[in-house]
């Protein structure tokens, strides 16, 4: 990455955070990338002598964060039809997006300092630097053998964490394989005692998911009744909304995300856009990649 005072434009190629945004990428590398990790957005040109200054120390601060956020860098000469939809009035302007949605924004080279201000205000800090253990499993070995089962896993990381009791980051691990097994009671112990430098990696993300997904089933009806309520009436979102809790918990996630699929074609802001946090929720713990990219699109497509 240049960071040279001469120039304002990034070498992103150097930094797997800090990318150049245009028409062409804007939507899937910043409004759908946004749904699940926050995107600033830089509006710049070269002849901007502030952006010069700003420019380099965003992308340092983007370098630093490892992947709390990502930078957009837009040049708003060759961009100005996404300027002109942001009401870029002077540059720098730089702008926050997290879930499809413009979060906040400022103008004008801040100092370093106000910038990290900026996205402290908003809980993005730097994410933690945390090694995840590979343990090689049969499965690894033969594509052909039954992948671990949460219970294998749990049985394993107790070991783990026995012999090497220090290790933070293995006892998150084990919390994230015991809410995987159904222990939701054992994740919410480890987000209780989770020091605060983990709280943005993505196992604490999870973790915080399977809780909140495990709250909300709280006082709900079971899934033969939910089922019945639904066929009688199609828009009965609340009931929608507790099967797919019930059904994503459950092990059927596919069913579980239609079901949030359905309430946003049907009314995408019903209770504050609910059925979008479960998505986001689901595409958290959901470890079906090629899943959770399709449903991705279809929710993307609804939004915007």
């Amino acid at each position: 990455m240049n960071a040279s005072p001469q120039s304002a434009k990034s070498d992103s190629a150097n930094s797997p955070h800090v990318f150049d945004a245009g028409q062409t990428n804007f939507e899937t590398e910043v409004l759908q990338a946004s749904l699940t990790t926050p995107v600033l957005v830089d509006f710049w040109a070269t002849w901007c002598g502030p952006c010069k200054t700003l420019g380099p120390i965003l992308e340092k601060i983007a370098g630093e964060y490892g992947g709390a956020f990502k930078l957009a860098k837009i040049d708003c000469d060759k961009e100005q039809q996404l300027a002109g939809m942001f009401g870029v009035r002077s540059i720098p302007t730089v702008v926050l997006i997290r879930d499809g949605q413009i979060l906040d924004g400022f103008a004008g080279a801040l100092p370093e300092s106000q910038v990290r201000e900026f996205l402290g205000k908003h809980q993005i800090t730097p994410a933690a630097k945390i090694e995840t253990p590979v343990v090689q499993t049969v499965a690894d070995e033969n594509p052909h053998t039954p992948r671990e089962t949460p219970h294998a896993a749990v049985a394993r990381l107790r070991e783990a964490v026995e012999a090497e009791p220090d290790k933070t980051e293995l006892k998150l691990e084990l919390a994230l394989a015991q809410a995987r097994a159904g222990d939701v009671d054992a994740a919410k112990a480890a987000l209780d005692s989770l020091p605060s430098q983990l709280e943005t990696d993505d196992r604490a993300k999870a973790l915080r998911a399977y809780v909140d997904l495990a709250q909300a089933l709280a006082g709900t009806a079971a899934s033969g009744e939910l089922i019945a309520r639904i066929e009688a009436d199609p828009k009965d979102f609340a009931a929608r909304d507790a099967l797919g809790v019930r059904l994503l918990l459950g092990g059927d996630p596919a069913d579980a995300m239609e079901q949030f699929l359905a309430i946003l074609r049907a009314d995408r802001g019903w209770k504050e856009g609910l059925a979008r946090k479960r998505l986001l929720d689901a595409f958290r713990i959901v470890e079906d990649d090629a899943l959770v990219a399709a449903t991705r699109r279809k929710m993307s497509s609804l939004l915007f």
